[in-house]
């Protein structure tokens, strides 16, 4: 099993947080596929930084840019995460993996297919079990969050953000219209309600809830609405450096696919 390729498509929080779950239980020949501007707002936490950084570190494990196919397998010999730009997914062909994991969180299938490799699965909804993947992995809070599911699909979005000391979508920031993102406060930073936090174009965006500025787009062009920060009530800045028991309920989830599928006598 340890010889296992596994492609798994997007690099944010979410798939960072499946990624390491996976790494950490000995599967390394992980390369993650990734868009040449990727948009994360918890970019602490996400190994999608490594296309504007070259390299990332979240919680003691490592990601690296590769530049091209080769690089990747320079990468694996390091002992790191290969992470490349490839938005439609091209060197999924040449490299034949054995798992495929579908953890961009676009709701929708943007279009992975069963037949990419012998093990397809794709976390949260838009995904159909066994139709166009072989397993889903639930993304929403709550029971069956991380649950495997062999026949049938997520639950379908709720359209809010998860409920923290009672807050939901005060704890998000969003774009009040497409512009430019300008920081004024970064991540980390102890944050009061009514704290300008950033500005996208000329207008400024205020925080509504006292907290810890937990994530923050980077300076890039959003577009109307788009999540641009999130504020965690809690108050605790080491949680802006660690995954979120989320993103390791739903890396488990794909860990006990892939084991369900490969770890056989």
């Amino acid at each position: 099993m340890r010889d296992l390729k596994i492609v798994i498509k997007g690099a944010g929080e979410m798939a960072t947080g499946i990624a390491c779950r996976l790494f950490m239980a000995n599967l390394k020949s992980l390369v993650m596929m990734e868009i040449p501007q990727p948009v994360t707002v918890r970019r602490t936490v996400a190994f999608s930084e490594a296309v504007y950084e070259r390299g990332k570190e979240v919680e003691c494990v490592k990601a690296e840019y590769a530049g091209n196919f080769v690089d990747i397998f320079d990468v694996w010999r390091r002992g790191n995460i290969a992470v490349i730009v490839d938005p439609e997914w091209r060197f999924v062909n040449e490299l034949k993996p054995d798992v495929v994991v579908d953890a961009i969180m676009a709701k929708r299938n943007t279009g992975t297919k069963k037949d990419e490799s012998p093990l397809v699965i794709g976390v949260g909804p838009g995904f159909e079990a066994p139709r166009d993947v072989h397993a889903v992995v639930e993304s929403n809070r709550g029971h069956d969050l991380g649950k495997v599911i062999y026949s049938g699909s997520a639950e379908p979005p709720t359209g809010m953000p998860g409920s923290t000391m009672g807050y939901a979508k005060e704890r998000v920031l969003r774009a009040p219209h497409s512009g430019l993102v300008r920081h004024i406060k970064d991540i980390g930073d102890e944050i009061k309600k009514g704290d300008l936090i950033l500005s996208v174009d000329q207008t400024p965006v205020y925080a509504s809830i006292d907290g810890i500025l937990r994530g923050l787009i980077r300076e890039i062009h959003v577009t109307a609405a788009e999540k641009i920060g999130d504020i965690d009530p809690r108050g605790v800045k080491e949680y802006c450096y660690t995954i979120t028991d989320k993103a390791r309920a739903i890396g488990g989830g794909v860990l006990e696919a892939i084991m369900h599928v490969f770890n056989v006598s």
